[in-house]
C-alpha cells in the first residue's frame, strides 16, 4: 500500500545550524564552513516528508538568526512548524563537524549547553497533537538534551499512546550528555519498553542490554512489551525479529566509498517506519532501512541523501 498523507508523523528534538568544514583538517585550522541543518529527529521528519507523509515537528528555538534558520529550513521540507516555540532568554544550539575523507567518523564539537531546545517541556506539548493513525518517533538523543525536554517526550509518549498510536524509538546514546551510564541506560530502556519498535544498534546493545549478539538484544526488548526490534549491524545490515516470532537477517547494501556515517541511523529509521506505514512486511521494511542508510553514507551531510518517493521507487525497483 503506497500512502499520500494517510498517516501523520510527529517528532520532536533539538535542530541545531550545523557547520561542516569545506576542507579536511583540525576543526581549529578551518576558515571555511557549509552551513545545514542537523538534529536526530529533525533528520527523520525530513525523511518522511520527503516520502509524502504529513510530518509535525516539536521543538524550541531562540529569537536569533539560528533559530530563524532552522524554521526556514523545516518549512521548506514541508515539515509542520506549529509546533516549533521560541525562547526569548536562550539562544539556538548550533554544531561543528569535520569534513573526513577516509570514511571515519567526523569529528563533532557542541554549542547547545543552556539553549533554547533543552528548555521544552511538557507545558508544550499540546495534548489535541495527535490524530487517528499518527505515528510517534522519538530518540535517545532528546532524552539526554534536558530533564524538561526528556519530561516532553515522555508526555509525548503517553498522549500517543492514549490516542492509540503506534511508537517507534531509535535508542541513539550520547553518553556524553548523561551524568553517568547507569542513568542513561535506565532511562534509555524506559522509553524502549513503551514504545512498539525498537531500534538500537549493535554497539548499543552491549550498554542496552549487556549483548553483542543480535537475537539477544532483540529478545531484551520483546520480553519487556516491545512488538518489533530491529538491530542495526553497520555494513552488515540489520536483524529483526517481532513478538510474533519472525526474524531474520538484512544484508547490507554495498557502498563503493564512504563519505559521511553520521545521520545513517537516521535515514534506518526514515526507511523502516516508512515501510512498515506503507504496510510493507518487517522484513522489507529492514530492507529499505539498509538502502535508505547506505544513501546517507554516500554524501557529506546528515539529510542530504535523503530521497523523494520518486526516487526510492526507482531504486527499490533497480534493487
Amino acid at each position: 500500500m503506497e500512502t499520500n498523507q494517510t498517516h501523520s508523523f510527529v517528532t520532536l528534538g533539538e535542530a541545531m545550524a550545523m557547520f561542516v568544514a569545506k576542507t579536511p583538517g583540525q576543526l581549529a585550522d578551518i576558515e571555511e564552513f557549509h552551513r545545514s541543518l542537523a538534529g536526530a529527529e529533525v533528520n527523520v521528519a525530513i525523511g518522511m516528508a520527503r516520502l509524502g507523509f504529513e510530518a509535525s515537528y516539536i521543538s524550541k528555538v531562540g529569537k536569533d538568526s539560528f533559530g530563524q534558520f532552522i524554521r526556514q529550513a523545516i518549512s521548506k521540507e514541508n515539515i509542520h512548524t506549529d509546533w516549533i516555540s521560541e525562547s526569548a532568554n536562550h539562544a539556538t544550539g548550533f554544531m561543528l563537524k569535520s569534513n573526513v575523507t577516509d570514511g571515519s567518523d567526523p569529528k563533532v564539537e557542541y554549542f547547545r549547553r543552556n539553549s533554547a531546545a533543552s528548555t521544552l517541556s511538557a507545558t508544550d506539548i499540546d495534548n489535541t497533537l495527535f490524530k487517528a493513525g499518527a505515528h510517534l518517533h522519538l530518540t535517545g538523543v532528546a532524552a539526554a538534551v534536558s530533564v524538561p525536554m526528556r519530561d516532553a517526550a515522555k508526555h509525548a509518549l503517553e498522549l500517543a499512546k492514549k490516542q492509540g498510536c503506534s511508537v517507534s524509538f531509535d535508542t541513539n546514546l550520547r553518553p556524553s550528555l548523561w551524568p553517568n551510564q547507569a542513568t542513561m541506560v535506565a532511562t534509555i530502556n524506559e522509553f524502549a519498553f513503551a514504545s512498539d519498535i525498537v531500534l538500537p544498534g549493535i554497539e548499543e546493545g552491549k550498554i542496552l542490554a549487556n549483548s553483542d549478539q543480535p537475537e539477544v538484544i532483540a529478545n531484551f526488548y520483546l520480553q519487556r512489551g516491545v512488538k518489533t526490534v530491529i538491530v542495526k549491524l553497520g555494513s552488515k545490515g540489520a536483524y529483526f525479529k517481532t513478538r510474533n516470532g519472525e526474524s531474520g537477517t538484512v544484508a547490507g547494501f554495498p557502498v563503493a566509498k564512504v563519505v559521511d556515517t553520521v545521520g545513517a541511523g537516521d535515514s534506518f529509521a526514515v526507511g523502516v517506519i516508512s515501510a512498515l506505514l506503507d504496510g510493507k512486511t518487517i522484513e522489507q521494511a529492514a530492507r529499505r532501512g539498509n538502502l535508505l542508510g547506505s544513501l546517507t553514507v554516500q554524501v557529506r551531510g546528515d539529510s542530504e541523501g535523503l530521497p523523494t518517493r520518486a526516487h526510492l521507487n526507482d531504486l527499490e525497483k533497480a534493487v
